[in-house]
């Protein structure tokens, strides 16, 4: 297995190169219902054509031919079959009990590609991929009910939790978080990385990449890059970037912002330009490795690859595009206070007055206290729309009351806030004496926040 250290020093010499579309790779070999339950699950009672992490089980023999495939093009990193292997995704097919198994087959399978083509001039390295889910923790599914989630943090770091242990049993180099939606789905994901990882002996890296998902310039959860980054530099990150979604094209101004912010590697695999009317993609390695390489010439990137509709011709010219390019340079880390809700807020030495709003702290409002508790959280809201419109730069919410369930009180109305994007914009100082309280909080915020009364 190759160690950290070396793909770090790569990393100072030369772009790397990430493998194409797993997905698209697996289309092309046209299998049906039978090829994807094997023997494994014969007797299954729902259908399972589809959910490609499972051909790591029945047809591993397809899947390191891809991966070797992506190796023989010039891949230095490769991504292991797991984009959906999580319990909460796995359980749209009832397949949640093979979740384990599928994770560390598929990284062993990566590992096994990667080891074969590894020499000490040139290892390739293996990426756990950690996919999104299919729910999100910051909107909810039901526009009746904005607060309600159809996830919780908890579901997530259990979920994330098992997958990543899975993965790290087999072999893999770095952890990938890959085509972030939502920040708070991130941020568990995170969380659940740092619980498992400290009871490890052994470093492993970790990537973020997110996506932007159409030109308003923001993730679905309505994060701007800055505010993404900004809720995510806490980690111990060896790259941040961006995926799927977008073009290379679309996607350059925001890999741009991003690299001006990000103290780390910075990675980019879009998509083989934008689908068609019948959702295909037709951009040819040629004209995509031509946008790449004025990536890598303007100074933009440390790590490219492909995603949705690239191949391994892709990855091919991507490889040839950059080789002789050398990569970002990253800029010092930011020593500036930064917080954000949907948009970053930075504090900095010229920065005259930040305003709080505090009348959604029950101390600084009797007409907050009592529809707090009368339980009427949506005309709560409407005090901090009050304040935000006011000028408010920050969100106080303090809902300590003997007689009110502060955890559940919190939780409540924060995901009542992140519906309102003219509210969520701004951070949020979650403001209690309860340490539950406090962290109660900090699972329903995606931003970066304020922990105040600790």
């Amino acid at each position: 297995m190759a160690g950290l250290l070396t793909i770090r020093e790569l990393l100072q010499r030369r772009i790397l190169v990430l493998d194409g579309a797993m997905g698209t790779e697996i289309q092309r070999r046209g299998l049906q219902e039978e090829d994807y339950r094997g023997e494994i699950l014969a007797d299954h009672p729902k259908l399972v054509q589809g959910n490609n992490d499972l051909l790591s089980l029945t047809q591993p023999q397809i899947i390191e031919d891809i991966h070797r495939a992506y190796l023989e093009a010039g891949a230095d990193i490769v991504e292991t079959n797991t984009f959906n292997a999580t319990g909460i995704s796995q359980a749209e097919y009832d397949t949640d009990h093979l979740v384990y198994r599928i994770n560390q087959e598929s990284a062993a399978l990566a590992r096994k590609a990667a080891d074969a083509y590894s020499t000490p001039d040139r290892p390739r390295f293996v990426a756990g991929v950690l996919g999104p889910t299919n729910r999100t923790a910051s909107l909810s599914p039901d526009v009746n009910r904005p607060g309600y989630r159809a996830v919780t943090w908890a579901d997530l770091t259990k979920s994330y939790a098992e997958a990543t242990r899975a993965l790290l049993a087999g072999g893999v180099d770095i952890l990938l978080v890959e085509t972030v939606f939502d920040t708070l789905n991130c941020k568990a994901a995170l969380y659940a990385i740092a619980s498992v990882l400290a009871n490890e002996e052994r470093e492993v890296g970790l990537m973020v990449s997110g996506t932007i998902t159409d030109a308003s310039g923001r993730l679905l959860s309505g994060q701007t890059p800055e505010a993404f980054w900004t809720s995510i530099h806490h980690a111990p990150l060896l790259s941040v970037g961006f995926n799927c979604a977008l073009g290379a094209d679309q996607l350059r101004p925001h890999v741009a912002e991003l690299g001006n912010l990000a103290h780390v590697a910075v990675s980019a695999h879009p998509n083989a330009g934008l689908p068609n009317e019948l959702g295909e993609y037709e951009q040819t390695p040629e004209e995509m490795a031509s946008i790449i390489r004025e990536f890598a010439t303007s100074g933009l990137i440390n790590i490219v690859g492909g995603c949705c509709g690239t191949e391994p011709d892709h990855i091919r010219a991507l490889a040839d595009a950059v080789h002789d390019v050398p990569p970002r340079k990253a800029p010092k880390p930011d020593r500036r206070t930064r917080l954000s809700g949907l948009e970053a807020l930075v504090i900095t030495p010229d920065t005259n007055f930040v305003n709080i709003g505090e009348r959604t702290n029950l101390a600084g409002s009797a007409e907050f206290r009592r529809l707090i508790q009368d339980q009427r959280y949506e005309e709560a809201a409407s005090v901090a729309r009050q304040q935000v419109e006011g000028g408010a730069q920050i969100i106080d919410v303090n809902l300590d009351d003997g007689l009110i369930d502060g955890v559940e009180a919190m939780r409540t109305f924060l995901n009542l806030l992140a519906a309102e994007p003219d509210i969520a914009r701004v951070p949020v100082m979650i403001d209690s004496s309860d340490w539950s309280v406090l962290q109660a909080g900090m699972e329903c915020v995606q931003g970066k926040s304020i922990v105040n009364s600790i």
